[in-house]
């Protein structure tokens, strides 16, 4: 049976907080599910929210985790009608998708609270360059020639490795994680973006399940801040498929670049204070 406890650094310094800070958390989810639905990249929002609010790093980003995925339901749903034509075969994809997850997941518990503390601005660096770069190594990669038979096998065993790296870091810290799937179902040759979009919902789905219920067994999981984020993100997700198909996706992408470049310096400044 499973226990799950609030760990008493899990409560740290948001304890009690403002109301003020509460609203914070609900648009900063609300956001991010909106932004995981149109081009991905919501924890960039989420994430240093909650570091920046006080939450140790290991328990802001399991708590993020454990938040956002029931989002991608809400916007696998709104990608239902693109997802009842998509090849079967990608759905293989989904194994590696659970297996790297769990791994990401039981790596980041046996990382020292310190050490990860230190990766935070990096790994925040990292996800928001790669978010910056989607569109020209989408295009980069995008074989529109190779792929007209069909994916062969090669490619989906390719595909299955690549999809398990890619799970190992989303369940270790995710923050880019969508645009890492969006690229390697470039590769297999799909080019519907919206097609794509709900199968980066599915894999992204499986990744942070698996990893959030680990978190939430292992007592990393803050649940009161957890709850007001599910119900902003989820909404949001739901919502954002739809808003999809309207909104230019150049806008949110700015406004999340922005975001985390933003967060990465101010992480990096505070690293050099202490």
């Amino acid at each position: 049976m499973l226990v799950f406890v609030i760990t008493r650094s899990a409560v740290g310094e948001l304890w009690p907080m403002m109301i003020s800070h509460w609203v914070l958390i609900f648009v900063a989810s609300a956001l991010a599910g909106l932004i995981n639905s149109v081009a991905g990249g919501g924890t960039l929002v989420t994430f240093p929210t909650l570091v920046w609010l006080g939450q140790p790093p290991i328990i802001a980003n399991a708590t993020n985790t454990a938040a956002i995925w029931p989002g991608s339901l809400g916007s696998l749903w709104g990608y239902r009608q693109e997802l009842r034509s998509t090849n079967r075969q990608l759905y293989l994809l989904v194994i590696p998708s659970l297996v790297g997850g769990i791994v990401g997941a039981i790596l980041l518990k046996q990382t020292p609270p310190g050490v990860f503390a230190e990766l935070v601005p990096f790994l925040i660096l990292f996800a928001t360059l790669l978010f910056t770069v989607q569109g020209p190594v989408q295009r980069w990669l995008r074989l529109q020639e190779l792929h007209r038979d069909g994916i062969t096998r090669g490619w989906m065993f390719m595909a299955g490795l690549f999809q398990f790296a890619v799970a190992v870091y989303g369940g270790y810290f995710g923050a880019g994680i969508g645009i890492l799937m969006l690229a390697a179902l470039s590769v297999l040759g799909l080019t519907e973006i919206h097609q794509m979009n709900g199968l980066k919902s599915l894999f992204a789905m499986c990744i942070n399940a698996v990893a959030a219920f680990y978190f939430m067994a292992s007592g990393l999981v803050a649940w009161k801040v957890a709850a007001v984020m599910v119900v902003g993100a989820t909404a949001s997700a739901y919502g954002g498929a739809g808003i999809a198909r309207r909104l230019d996706p150049r806008v949110v992408r700015r406004i999340v670049i922005g975001i985390g470049f933003a967060m990465a310096v101010s992480l990096f400044l505070e690293r050099l204070k202490t």
